[in-house]
């Protein structure tokens, strides 16, 4: 863990929980509910304010990234976490991931854009939860709708490839690791 005047860089947390290697680790960029998009920027260690949605449109769940990843993207591999109440951005959470949204972006260029969906472990309205299945069909295709919708308004195109479940969550993770 690379500390600058006293703080903690969040992008060099290790990815697990040092108690349980099960939890991933987390660290909020954009809270739930939000229309401000936030995101780290490692090279000024602040978190920077990098698209403002449209009215009628927010975060439906706290999104972050999984310190110390590298996803085919270039950024750190993302996190989608439901949790029972929104946390702030630089928020550190541990969570239970249960599966996977595969998707790429671009055009002519294809990237592999998958985007993990997991679960605060102290989350007490998605205790019951296990798999990204128990979710619901219709609740997982509003989550995919979500990014869909996201890239459109960047003039990007995002393409929902499948859905995994949290074995694939964590060879993400695995398969980032930097």
């Amino acid at each position: 863990m690379s500390k600058k005047n006293g703080l903690a860089d969040p992008i060099r947390l290790k990815p697990f929980d040092p108690a349980d290697k099960q939890l991933l680790r987390v660290v909020v960029e954009t809270p739930k509910g939000s229309r401000n998009k936030f995101a780290f920027n490692s090279d000024e260690q602040t978190f920077e304010l990098k698209k403002v949605l449209p009215a009628g449109m927010a975060f439906p769940y706290d999104f972050g990234f999984v310190p110390s990843t590298r996803a085919d993207d270039g950024d750190p591999v993302d996190v989608l976490v439901l949790m029972d109440e929104p946390a702030f951005p630089g928020c550190l959470l541990t969570c239970r991931p249960i599966g996977v949204i595969e998707g790429e972006q671009g055009v002519k260029k294809k990237v592999r854009n998958d985007r993990i969906v997991a679960i605060e472990k102290d989350a007490h309205s998605w205790a019951d939860v296990k798999t990204v299945n128990d979710l619901g069909k219709q609740f997982v295709r509003e989550l995919e709708e979500f990014f869909v919708d996201y890239h459109k308004l960047s003039g990007e195109q995002y393409r929902v490839l499948g859905l995994k479940g949290r074995g694939q969550a964590r060879k993400l993770v695995k398969s980032g690791k930097q």
